[in-house]
C-alpha cells in the first residue's frame, strides 16, 4: 500500500499538537490539517476552494478587483480554521501568480491579515522540491528514479528524483489557467488552435527535455488537481487501471474536441469548477507525454502541501535543507570556513545577549548565523564592493529551502555588513520583517568588526546591552582595547554608521 501523509515521521511534534500548510495556487487554495499521534502525522482536516487567481492576473501584473476579493476572502475563511495553531506550526506558500506580480507586497500585507499568519513567496524550482517531496512521502519506497511532473494553474513542474531528493528540478510558466486563457480565449474548441498549442507549448520543453531524458527515470508520477482529474475522467472511461496512458490521453483529447466550447464539455469525473479550465490541462499534458516520451503515469493524492508539511517537520529535527544549500555556497564560492566559524560564534553570543529586549526569534537567530557563514561570498567575484556582489548572488540565485523573502533578508544582511545602511534595503522587506533584520544587521556588523583582524586568539569575555532609549552599550576590557588600537577603530566607525539609523552605541572599557 502507498504510504500516506498519516505515516509521515511526526516525532519532532508533541503529541497531539496541530500543524497546518496553505497553498496559494494560480487555480485553487489549498489548507491541509494535520495533528501528531503516536509519533505520526494525520491528516485531520481538508479544505479546498477554486479562486482562480492567474484568470485575474492582468497584463501589467496586477490582479483584478475581482479575484482579489475572491483570494481574500477564502485566506479569512482558512484563517477562522487556524486560528488557535501558532504560527511556528503554520506554513503558508504562494506560488507563481503571485511571483507574477508588479507589487506581490501590495496583495500580502491584506493576504497576510486575512489569514492571520505570514506568507511566503517560493521560487519556480523550490515549488518544485516541496512537490517533490509531498509526492516521495506518499509513494511507496523504491529505489527507482521517478519521474515528477505538477501541472498548477500558472506553472508546470518537472522533477526528476530518487527516494526523497530531487536530482533535477524545473518550473515552467505554463499551467491549465494560463493555457487555456492563451489558446481558447473565446472559449471555443478547435483542432487547430489544439495542434499550434502544442506545438508552441513542446517547443517550451526543449531547454531541458535532452538532459532529463539522459537522466532517465523508471517510474512517471503525476501530481495536483488536473492530473487527478484527467485520471478521474479516464477511469470512469474505463480506459486504465489507475493511470493515464498515452493511448488514453489522446482518446480522451479527441473526446474534447468534439465539444464546440469549453462551457459545452460534459464528461464524466469532471467536475463544474474544473470544465473551464481542463482544455489547457490537457493540452500540456499531451505536450509532456509526447515530448519526454511518456507512456504511463501515475496519479498522485498528495503535492505541495504535503511536501510543506514534511519539510516543517524535517526542520523541526535538525534536517533543515537550508542549511545544506548554505554549505554549499560556502564551497562554491570558497569561503574561509574557520573565520566565519569565528564570527558566527560572536555574533550569536551577542544575539543571545539582546535576543529578549529586542524581541527576537530563533528564526532571527537562524538567519543570522547564515548571513555570517556567506557574507563573503562577494569576494569570489571582487574585493572591492564584495557586500553586493554577495547580497546580488543570494537574492537572484534559486537557494533550495528558501522562500524569496528569507533570500531577500539575507541578502539585505550581507549588503548591508559594511559602510552605510540604505534605507531603500530595509523598506524593500515585508513590514514585519524590517525590525528584526535591521536588528540582526547591527549584530552581524559588530561582529564582523570585532573580527577584523582575522586573528585566531579567542575574543575576552564581553557583553551587549540595549537601554530604553534603543542604544546599545558594548562592553569590553580595557586591557584589550588598549592592545587593539585598529579594532577600536573599526568600532568607532561603526558607531557613525549606526547612528545614521538611530542606533547609539557606547564602546566602553572595564577593569
Amino acid at each position: 500500500m502507498p504510504l500516506k501523509a498519516a505515516d509521515i515521521d511526526a516525532t519532532a511534534l508533541p503529541d497531539g499538537e496541530l500543524m497546518a500548510a496553505v497553498d496559494l495556487g494560480s487555480n485553487s487554495f489549498h489548507m491541509i490539517v494535520a495533528r501528531s499521534v503516536l509519533g505520526q502525522l494525520r491528516i485531520v482536516d481538508r479544505l479546498r476552494e477554486t479562486v482562480r487567481m492567474a484568470a485575474g492576473l492582468t497584463a501589467n501584473g496586477d490582479i483584478e478587483r475581482s479575484a482579489r476579493q475572491r483570494a481574500l476572502d477564502c485566506l479569512a475563511r482558512f484563517g477562522e480554521r487556524l486560528r488557535h495553531i501558532p504560527s511556528q506550526r503554520v506554513r503558508a506558500i504562494a506560488t507563481n501568480t503571485v511571483r507574477q506580480l508588479r507589487n506581490p507586497q501590495a496583495f500580502l500585507v491584506p493576504a497576510e491579515t486575512a489569514l492571520g499568519h505570514p506568507i511566503e513567496i517560493v521560487s519556480g524550482r523550490e515549488e518544485a522540491r516541496l512537490i517533490y517531496l509531498g509526492v516521495a512521502q506518499d509513494m511507496p519506497p523504491s529505489a527507482k528514479q521517478r519521474l515528477v511532473i505538477d501541472i498548477g494553474g500558472g506553472s508546470t513542474e518537472f522533477i526528476v528524483g530518487q527516494g526523497f531528493e530531487p536530482l533535477e528540478r524545473e518550473s515552467l510558466q505554463m499551467g491549465c489557467v494560463a493555457t487555456t486563457r492563451r489558446f481558447f480565449a473565446d472559449g471555443r474548441l478547435t483542432r487547430k488552435r489544439w495542434k499550434e498549442g502544442l506545438t508552441e507549448i513542446s517547443a517550451e520543453f526543449q531547454q531541458f527535455a535532452s538532459t532529463y531524458r539522459d537522466l532517465g527515470w523508471q517510474e512517471v508520477i503525476g501530481s495536483s488537481g488536473t492530473v487527478k482529474a484527467i485520471g478521474e475522467m479516464l477511469g470512469n472511461s474505463k480506459n486504465t487501471r489507475g493511470a493515464i496512458t498515452d493511448a488514453g490521453l489522446l482518446r480522451l483529447r479527441d473526446t474534447l474536441l468534439d465539444f464546440d466550447t469549453l462551457d459545452d464539455i460534459d464528461l464524466p469525473g469532471l467536475s463544474n469548477d474544473r470544465r473551464p479550465v481542463i482544455a489547457g490541462g490537457v493540452l500540456i499534458l499531451e505536450a509532456c507525454f509526447a515530448e519526454l516520451g511518456i507512456k504511463r503515469m501515475l496519479v498522485c493524492e498528495s503535492a505541495m502541501r504535503e511536501g510543506v508539511l514534511a519539510d516543517m517537520l524535517g526542520r523541526a529535527a535538525q534536517r533543515d535543507p537550508r542549511d545544506a544549500s548554505i554549505a554549499a555556497l560556502m564551497q562554491r564560492y570558497g569561503v574561509d570556513r574557520e573565520h566565519a566559524a569565528r564570527i558566527e560564534t560572536t555574533a550569536l553570543a551577542l544575539f543571545d545577549q539582546l535576543a529578549d529586549a529586542w524581541e527576537l526569534d530563533g528564526d532571527d537567530r537562524l538567519l543570522l548565523a547564515w548571513a555570517v557563514r556567506v557574507h563573503e561570498i562577494g569576494l569570489a567575484i571582487a574585493h572591492s564592493q564584495h557586500h553586493q556582489h554577495g547580497a546580488y548572488v543570494l537574492e537572484h540565485s534559486d537557494i533550495s529551502g528558501f522562500s524569496r523573502q528569507e533570500q531577500q533578508q539575507l541578502a539585505a544582511l550581507v549588503r548591508c555588513q559594511r559602510r552605510s545602511i540604505p534605507a531603500g534595503v530595509l523598506n524593500a522587506l515585508p513590514e514585519r520583517n524590517m525590525a528584526p533584520t535591521l536588528r540582526c544587521i547591527v549584530l552581524l556588523r559588530l561582529a564582523i568588526a570585532l573580527h577584523r583582524s582575522h586573528d585566531r586568539a579567542p575574543l575576552p569575555p564581553l557583553t551587549l546591552a540595549a537601554d530604553l532609549r534603543g542604544g546599545l552599550q558594548l562592553t569590553l576590557p580595557r586591557a584589550w582595547l588598549d592592545g587593539h588600537a585598529l579594532t577600536r577603530a573599526d568600532l568607532d566607525t561603526e558607531r557613525e554608521a549606526l547612528d545614521a539609523m538611530s542606533i547609539k552605541l557606547q564602546v566602553r572599557a572595564s577593569g
